[in-house]
């Protein structure tokens, strides 16, 4: 088991706050790794001094760990099938032969990668749930244990979101391939769901919800239940659903139920805060309106939609009707939430032929705009109830280098826009997850062991996988 360093008192000479930048101030931190207030620092002695600008740890809100392996891979033609569908195959193969040995040594690399970059929290949209042929595992729950040690090892929060996946396609189509890997009755996934929540009793840095992996993986009636048993059995953690990230998802969902995707969850079931829709790519404008009006998260992944040629969501019309976002790392093809912040904003760029988006008409930095709206987003859909540096949240603190070249001789603002808009992967030099002290002088002290591990799981792998 990982050990990493408790932080109770820690001085920051300038930390962003909810009502802006405050410089000196005395971080106080609890034994369960929650902030317990926050004032001027004075003489205080302290554990930690931070010299650089501290920010809040951003959360990322949607993963997929075992596909860390795919990054990379994926990038030549396959004829009459350069999209998301032949990349679905691609990634079905590489999941064909992964054991919980090998799920362990994946994620703990990629959880390992995001904490150094400033990821504090991750969502695990979980899936991949039995062994290879569909077999169960003697322990129902096996894949979900290695994910709470990889996640442990790496220092990072874990939002474990087990994943309801019956289907093959919109009508019940029935599951093929490696798809038996994911199937689960409701029933079977309640009592996973189950173990995953005891899981968490008395573990600050672990969490759960619910997901349904798509309106494609599960039938209306499965949906309604499992909003129906989210709301009197969990009424206090989220709920995930991948939606509308494909047209053909779309032009399938009006076929088979008679209404777009977001249509049809915004009009079927209780569509509020905890809800968080996945990348949401293919909306109208009505769409738009009633995701903003219901509170709902949508989950944005600029990088991933980009590799896959998704498509761009309408972000500046859903940010000025007052709708939330948060972003997450999805595929593993960028594990830096500054890049995913960058690309959000410079795909709206290139979509409207303008600068400076997404923000407020009262907000003047955009960097610093993107990064508090995806710290309350990504907070909201991991069933945060306090957000940011303020007493009752989570003590997660980013330490960004001042040395760094691309991020010196900034005013505080201008920091966060050189973070997001300029800066390499290099510029985050402490990291304190719940408390602890997970990334010194940008460095991991389980990163070495854990590469080598990975490096071995993709020799395995390739063995299986791809002779």
């Amino acid at each position: 088991m990982a050990d990493f360093r408790a932080i109770h008192r820690v001085r920051c000479e300038q930390i962003l706050l909810d009502d802006g930048w405050a410089r000196d101030q005395l971080v106080e931190i609890t034994t369960d790794g929650l902030i317990a207030a926050v004032g001027p620092a004075g003489e205080a002695s302290v554990d930690l001094v931070l010299t650089g600008p501290v920010i809040p740890g951003v959360p990322n809100l949607h993963s997929h760990a075992h596909q860390r392996v795919l990054a990379g891979l994926t990038e030549t033609r396959t004829p009459g099938k350069d999209n998301f569908w032949g990349w679905r195959d691609l990634m079905y193969r590489a999941n064909t032969a992964i054991t919980p040995d090998d799920l362990e040594s994946i994620a703990r690399c990629v959880f390992i990668e995001m904490v150094k970059q400033g990821y504090t929290v991750v969502a695990e949209f979980h899936y991949l749930h039995h062994a290879p042929g569909g077999d169960r595992y003697a322990q129902t729950d096996e894949m979900s244990q290695r994910l709470w040690v990889a996640a442990e090892d790496a220092g990072i929060t874990l939002i474990l979101l087990p994943v309801l996946y019956s289907y093959g396609g919109f009508d019940q189509q029935p599951l093929s391939g490696v798809q038996t890997r994911f199937y689960n009755t409701l029933e079977d996934y309640l009592l996973l769901l189950d173990k995953i929540q005891k899981a968490t009793v008395g573990v600050g840095n672990r969490g759960y919800g619910l997901a349904a992996h798509s309106l494609r993986a599960v039938s209306p009636e499965q949906l309604v239940a499992l909003d129906r048993v989210s709301r009197l059995d969990h009424p206090d953690v989220p709920v995930h659903i991948h939606v509308a990230e494909q047209l053909i998802e779309v032009e399938e969902c009006i076929a088979s139920l008679g209404s777009r995707p977001v249509e049809w969850l915004c009009q079927k079931v209780n569509v509020d805060p905890r809800w968080c829709f996945i990348h949401a790519t293919h909306v109208n404008s009505q769409e738009v309106e009633s995701m903003a009006q219901s509170g709902v998260v949508v989950g944005l992944c600029p990088s991933t939609e980009a590799n896959l040629g998704d498509g761009l969501f309408p972000a500046t019309e859903f940010l000025a009707l007052g709708g939330k976002f948060g972003i997450g790392s999805d595929s593993q093809v960028c594990s830096n939430p500054a890049r995913e912040l960058q690309l959000l904003e410079y795909g709206q760029r290139l979509k409207h032929h303008r600068r400076v988006l997404m923000m407020g008409a009262d907000e003047r930095h955009n960097g610093n705009a993107l990064v508090q709206r995806a710290v309350a987003g990504g907070s909201q859909a991991c069933g945060r109830s306090v957000t940011g540096l303020t007493s009752g949240a989570p003590a997660d603190l980013i330490e960004l280098d001042p040395e760094s070249p691309r991020l010196a001789r900034r005013s505080a603002d201008e920091v966060l826009d050189s973070w997001v808009f300029s800066a390499t992967d290099s510029s985050v030099r402490t990291v304190i997850a719940m408390g602890r002290e997970v990334v010194t002088e940008g460095q991991h002290a389980g990163e070495a062991i854990a590469i080598e591990q990975f490096l071995n799981t993709l020799k395995h792998l390739a063995d299986r996988s791809f002779e």
